[in-house]
């Protein structure tokens, strides 16, 4: 193989969707006997609320961990998306079996993204040769207290993904306003940080 072949081969390898390991289920018998001691060794609690289909999520995330353990009934694994669309095309482009785009209703799965494209709403699975499920999970706000106070981007594709964002917030906030702002830079910036660190988002 020669040296272009080589470039070209990792370059087809190189994912152009950021797909971050958010979390894995871990399976307990008694959801509240596993919150206790999770708690006790002073993991952070990030949540404990009934989800639309009626389950219950906690999730705690050990000190300066980027990841974090939900309790429940099973193993899954949690994959975070910025692009939900773009993510499910690019696994099937490399031949993997995608299941379709999903939310969640009162009743367990509904197709289709979440129709108000909430973050956290829109899912999508997949498995490995082993039988492993990969949840993907849309996130493009993060809740207050589900990350840190700085907001890091870890690839160019996720902070233009964020950039694309602050623009469609940023023409509906000079539609209300009947003006156009030239001091756009600072509200995208201010956008972009509030979004990442789970702040109220200008509007």
């Amino acid at each position: 193989m020669s040296k272009a072949e080589a470039g070209n081969a990792r370059e087809a390898k190189t994912s152009t969707i950021d797909m971050k390991f958010e979390a894995a289920i871990l399976p307990v018998a008694d959801i509240d006997r596993a919150k206790a001691f999770y708690d006790r060794l002073g993991w952070r609690l990030d949540a404990d609320f009934a989800r639309a289909d009626g389950s219950r999520a906690v999730q705690l995330t050990p000190p300066g961990s980027p990841a974090s353990i939900q309790l429940g009934a099973g193993l899954l694994l949690y994959l975070v998306v910025s692009d939900i669309e773009g993510a499910r095309a690019e696994l099937i482009n490399r031949g993997v079996s995608v299941s379709d785009i999903f939310h969640l209703g009162p009743q367990g799965r509904v197709a289709g993204p979440d129709p108000e494209r909430r973050s956290y709403s829109s899912f999508a699975t997949f498995g490995d040769p082993d039988g492993n499920i990969w949840l993907l999970q849309e996130i493009t706000q993060r809740l207050p207290g589900r990350t840190e106070t700085k907001a890091t981007f870890s690839s160019a594709s996720e902070l233009a993904a964020a950039l694309r964002r602050a623009e469609t917030a940023h023409g509906a906030h000079e539609r209300r306003t009947g003006q156009a702002d030239a001091n756009w830079p600072q509200w995208y910036a201010d956008y972009i940080i509030r979004e990442q660190t789970g702040q109220e988002l200008p509007s």
